[in-house]
């Protein structure tokens, strides 16, 4: 059974359509969440266990979402989980991405930091909100 060492959370965005912020450049990645768990006390077998939620408005044209999350905090860092969602030029409300990724025997450090990034195959996609991003930290 697994040990609780930390926990925590990057709430971007509670509320949906709360925000509008563009992505401007094409598949590049842009930070949407953040966080950094502390590891005094942790044991053998850490192991960290992250999820969240972005929302994007997209163009009324077929566009790639992908969410990234690495550990580290620029998009070049080790990558952790990485998925690609393909919506049609027929859907017109706000799409709400959903994700949980695990990072299996991280190296230890004072602090693991992570960090989200989505990004778009095609301008015009704009980030509505909600936009979240949580981690736990366990070990044995």
């Amino acid at each position: 059974m697994g040990t609780y060492v930390d926990g925590r959370t990057s709430q971007n965005a509670s509320f949906a359509n709360s925000i509008a912020i563009p992505i401007l450049v094409v598949d590049t990645p842009q930070l949407f969440g953040q966080i950094g768990l502390i590891t005094d006390g942790v044991g053998t077998n850490p192991r960290v266990i992250l999820k969240g939620t972005v929302s994007v408005q997209l163009p009324l044209a077929l566009v790639g979402i992908t969410v990234t999350i690495v550990r580290g905090t620029l998009a070049t860092d080790p990558l952790v989980y990485s998925a690609t969602s393909t919506f049609n030029l027929s859907i017109l409300a706000p799409q709400v991405i959903t994700f949980s990724a695990d990072d299996f025997l991280p190296t230890i450090t004072p602090q693991l930091t992570y960090t989200a990034f989505i990004s778009s195959n095609l301008l015009g996609t704009i980030r509505v909100g909600p936009e979240s991003f949580d981690g736990i930290l366990v070990s044995d």
